[in-house]
């Protein structure tokens, strides 16, 4: 258990992990798994929590719950109560905690920590409905959402940038998100990947000739692009996933694409290693699915934006293509086949082990040291 050293004597850290919302395990839950690796005292503040879909790192931790988790219905549909999640933020008690970190993807950075606490955001994104994806969300909502949300988003815009101030410092989880924390919240962001788990994947000697995409098949991961594009070329290709767009990608594609909702870990991790090559269409703030086909020693044929500018190296580890278009997608798989004979899979698995855990804790753990140095006279974290 981490501790402090205060004034020649030693204390047990007291540690609150502020997570949006608890309702599944995805990239940030996987994150902060991993927080909880470092701090394993911790307790957890969220807003709300459906245990059953957690997995048992997280169920061992006290979960402490905001007023939203009361409100009729909000545990299926707590995006609904946004604008009351600033207030639910400010009503937990953090009073008793020396270091709070604030997982961010929704509202979770605006919680009040005490004023000798080190408060560490770790920004997977600014809310993307209230900046950069706000008029896509807008044009998808129904009538009466769509009327609200001039009105409520600028309240909550403002609410977001204020509370932006109160983390001691913020960590990005790519220097693309450091950007976009720059432009929303004027603030600078040090950069640590996420964790990603690359000793559970590997290469075999067995590789295919079929591609393959992985992902939730919603409008911005692209699947449909990926689909016409090889509805056209005829090469074969697997899809792994399922989402709201999965019966019209499964309407769009010919006969040589193969579509599976999900497959278990064994049948993803033989999935990796066999590929040809994995497609990676979109554009995102960090994206594990690259780093896991480089770990598997498998190269990446990536939309050049995003986050996979800092996981992919061009000409090395794949390929990127620079329009979300079929045509252009079409055209980096023409010059994959033409390049392949130059991929290496050990430069691909030396690469991926720059987002291997012990590099995050690392860093992590560095900045939360120097947080705390200095703080209840001359406290230090060991």
């Amino acid at each position: 258990m981490t501790s402090l050293s205060v004034g020649g004597g030693q204390r047990n850290l007291r540690v609150a992990i502020v997570h949006y919302w608890l309702v599944g395990m995805r990239g940030g839950e996987r994150v902060l798994e991993r927080f909880l690796r470092l701090y394993p005292q911790a307790d957890i503040f969220t807003h709300v929590v459906q245990p059953d879909r957690l997995s048992d790192a997280i169920r061992a931790h006290t979960i402490h719950t905001s007023f939203i988790q009361k409100l009729p219905g909000a545990v299926k549909h707590y995006q609904k109560y946004l604008p009351l999640m600033p207030y639910a933020l400010e009503e937990l008690d953090l009073s008793g905690y020396d270091l709070v970190i604030s997982s961010e993807s929704g509202p979770a950075k605006g919680v009040i920590a005490g004023p000798d606490a080190f408060h560490l955001c770790y920004c997977h994104s600014p809310m993307r409905y209230l900046w950069d994806h706000y008029h896509p969300y807008k044009a998808r909502a129904g009538r009466l959402t769509r009327a609200l949300m001039p009105v409520l988003f600028h309240g909550l815009r403002q609410w977001d940038t204020a509370s932006a101030q109160r983390p001691d410092r913020i960590a990005a989880n790519s220097a693309f998100i450091a950007r976009r924390v720059r432009k929303a919240w004027n603030r600078q962001a040090d950069v640590v990947h996420p964790p990603v788990e690359v000793d559970l994947f590997g290469p075999t000697g067995t590789v295919t000739d079929r591609y393959l995409w992985v992902g939730q098949m919603t409008p911005y991961k692209r699947a449909d692009l990926v689909a016409d594009a090889f509805t056209r070329l005829g090469l074969p290709l697997l899809m792994v996933g399922d989402g709201e767009l999965s019966a019209d990608i499964a309407r769009r594609a010919g006969p040589n694409v193969t579509i599976v909702p999900r497959l278990d870990f064994a049948g993803l991790r033989k999935a990796y290693a066999e590929c040809k090559a994995l497609l990676f269409p979109a554009e995102e703030d960090f994206g594990l699915v690259p780093v896991e086909a480089n770990a598997s020693g498998r190269p990446v044929i990536a939309y050049g934006r995003g986050g996979a500018r800092e996981t992919i190296v061009d000409r090395e580890t794949g390929l990127f293509f620079d329009e979300q278009s079929v045509d252009s997608l079409i055209d980096a798989v023409e010059r994959f086949e033409r390049w392949q004979g130059d991929f290496a899979p050990q430069v691909a698995l030396a690469n991926a082990r720059r987002f291997a855990p012990e590099v995050f804790d690392a860093r992590i753990a560095g900045i939360v040291g120097e947080g705390l140095s200095g703080r209840f006279g001359a406290a230090k974290a060991n």
